[in-house]
């Protein structure tokens, strides 16, 4: 699978973002299916001319975003095309601060 991704040493953005960012658009517009796997961590990096810990920051936020999924040893996959919404925990905790006042 050759993604087209381009990472510019000169940008503002840090090389994590740019990474992230464009396999972000990758999966949004479908050149990355649902269930389609990435390449792995090194494959990529070295691709891309950069370190493999640049690229797993960007698998990260991509997983927290809820956006990849990993697999263990089997890598990662892309398990949908939106971020899930986080869910606001904080509101409850306030409501019993505000309870024992």
């Amino acid at each position: 699978m050759a993604l087209k991704i381009r990472v510019s040493r000169k940008s503002v953005d840090s090389m994590t973002r740019q990474i992230t960012d464009q396999l972000g658009s990758l999966i949004k517009t479908g050149a990355l299916a649902v269930g389609s796997l990435l390449p792995s961590e090194r494959t990529l990096a070295h691709s891309l001319g950069v370190a493999r810990n640049v690229v797993r920051g960007s698998y990260e936020y991509l997983e927290k975003a809820g956006v990849v999924q990993r697999e263990g040893r089997k890598g990662r996959r892309v398990t949908s095309r939106t971020p899930r919404a986080r869910k606001k925990t904080a509101g409850k905790s306030n409501r019993r601060a505000a309870k024992k006042r």
